[in-house]
């Protein structure tokens, strides 16, 4: 209760990412008349949340990081700058900006944007990661006066996958938004460091332990999207192939993939039945990686027939159309999803239910789906 009053940012900066993957017809679709409404609601939101200037006084006498730009995980008033937190803010800005002023594209300035940039950039660690709220000052020893008999890792600040990612992907939107930025040779270097920070971090089995979330699907969700705003796919990197035959061997019989909370706690993959949001995560993470399009050469073959594929399609469609349609058997009636299983976690043993990803990510992933494959497809 002390921590957080909620995680109003977090969630809207993924709603409107999600929407935003659905398609910018719809934004002016007959069949959605609340699409740009709905988003220019969530994104006047975004605008009255951004931190908008530093805390006063000396900042190095009260040992307080830059604020002014970023986003916090809740609202203003809370305030508290994070990495992760900005860079979700910042790519939810950009995507609304696509879209047009219909959308509320027009709500946060360049200027604002690049007062966002500059805090991202400000909290990229020596070896390349991101941390959550403040750069890595000190040494893992303190870890030894650890006071609390709850929390993992807390004494410092630690560069995390999905941090890093969700930095990597905000600086990447932002060039190809504005390619002649001052700052675009300084944010290519911080690039080139996050990405080598990724790749450090998977394990040799391709998959990435995700800390902030239940565990190697959002993991492999945010490893695989760094990976891919830089450039690469599954077919031309060693990295993402590994990443993407994980998830495939992680993959329920009925094209679901399902963890349990103890995948965090004991850092090896749990697994469980089969839950939207994990399934949406993986699907996310093979969409990313471009794995419908990857072939191994057997045409189709391994699971063509239960999924409706085969027929000389490419190996990894067998595994994305069955993960898409595990979640549209799983929506219900009225268009929600089923809540399940705990899918947040805070310092591998503090489960947290974020109720709003089980909307927010089926839809993100069916609306990639739709425009990867199926509008390929038409």
């Amino acid at each position: 209760m002390q921590g957080y009053n909620g995680s109003q940012l977090w969630d809207t900066a993924f709603a409107i990412q999600a929407l935003s993957a659905c398609g910018s017809d719809l934004a002016s679709s007959q069949q959605l008349p609340g699409f740009g409404r709905t988003i220019r609601r969530a994104m006047a939101y975004v605008d009255a949340s951004q931190v908008r200037e530093n805390n006063r006084g000396p900042l190095e006498k009260w040992y307080r990081h830059i604020s002014k730009g970023a986003w916090p995980f809740s609202t203003r008033d809370h305030g508290w700058p994070i990495s992760d937190c900005s860079a979700e803010g910042l790519k939810a800005a950009l995507a609304a900006r696509k879209l047009g002023a219909a959308c509320g594209g027009e709500l946060v300035s360049e200027e604002r944007l690049s007062d966002c940039v500059n805090v991202i950039l400000s909290y990229q660690n020596p070896e390349g990661g991101w941390a959550t709220y403040e750069n890595r000052r000190s040494t893992p020893l303190l870890e030894l006066i650890n006071p609390s008999e709850t929390f993992g890792d807390i004494v410092i600040d630690y560069s995390y996958v999905e941090c890093s990612s969700a930095c990597v992907t905000a600086l990447c939107s932002f060039l190809e938004a504005f390619p002649a930025h001052p700052r675009s040779a300084e944010i290519g270097r911080a690039l080139a460091r996050g990405r080598k920070y990724v790749l450090g971090e998977q394990r040799a089995d391709g998959s990435w332990y995700g800390s902030w979330g239940v565990c190697f699907t959002y993991g492999a969700w945010f490893g695989c999207e760094a990976l891919a705003s830089l450039g690469e796919t599954a077919s031309t990197s060693p990295a993402l192939r590994r990443a993407c035959e994980f998830l495939v061997s992680k993959q329920n019989a009925d094209g679901g993939w399902g963890e349990s909370y103890l995948s965090s706690m004991d850092k090896v993959y749990s697994n469980a039945e089969s839950q939207v949001v994990n399934t949406a995560w993986a699907l996310l993470a093979l969409l990313r990686a471009g794995w419908a399009e990857h072939d191994d050469g057997d045409g189709g073959g391994k699971g063509g027939s239960a999924s409706g594929g085969g027929g000389g399609e490419p190996s990894g469609l067998a595994a994305v159309r069955r993960g898409a349609a595990a979640l549209l058997r799983a929506q219900l009636p009225d268009g929600d999803w089923p809540q399940e299983r705990i899918s947040g976690v805070f310092n591998r043993s503090c489960m947290i239910s974020y109720t709003n990803y089980r909307n927010v990510f089926p839809v993100w992933a069916l609306g990639e789906y739709r425009r990867r494959v199926l509008l390929k497809e038409t």
